[in-house]
């Protein structure tokens, strides 16, 4: 099977600017680039609650262009700066979002990220049921 770019609207910048897909399928699986919580207009919340939904809702955004759900996700690693600050933040946002059985996760404390700022990244790996 081949591959297929998976980009929602308004992350065309990333595909065509960064030449890298939102989202890869193959076989099967779909691999997300790494979503942080700068949101899509490029601005950042200094919250690092706002910035876990907002990394989770561009995920959400290409499982769905994907058509693909939450309950599709088979792996998360989340990079943190400050993961002891907010690890309780972002269990909460994201039991919000995933679905059983849960994905298998691991999470990672970082230095940094490109941006500064930015506390939480996100890399997903779902595969495609049937």
């Amino acid at each position: 099977m081949g591959k297929k770019a998976i980009i929602p609207s308004g992350m065309e910048p990333l595909y065509r600017d960064w030449r890298m897909s939102p989202g890869l399928e193959c076989s099967g699986f779909v691999f997300l680039t790494g979503f942080n919580g700068i949101r899509l207009d490029g601005t950042l919340s200094a919250d690092p609650s706002e910035q876990i939904w907002d990394a989770f809702i561009q995920v959400q955004m290409v499982l769905q262009e994907g058509g693909l759900t939450f309950g599709d996700v088979v792996e998360v690693t989340s990079y943190h700066v400050g993961l002891r600050h907010h690890l309780e933040q972002f269990k909460s946002i994201w039991a919000q979002f995933v679905r059983e059985p849960y994905p298998a996760w691991t999470a990672i404390e970082v230095a940094g990220f490109a941006s500064d700022s930015v506390v939480i990244e996100l890399r997903v790996v779902a595969h495609r049921s049937g």
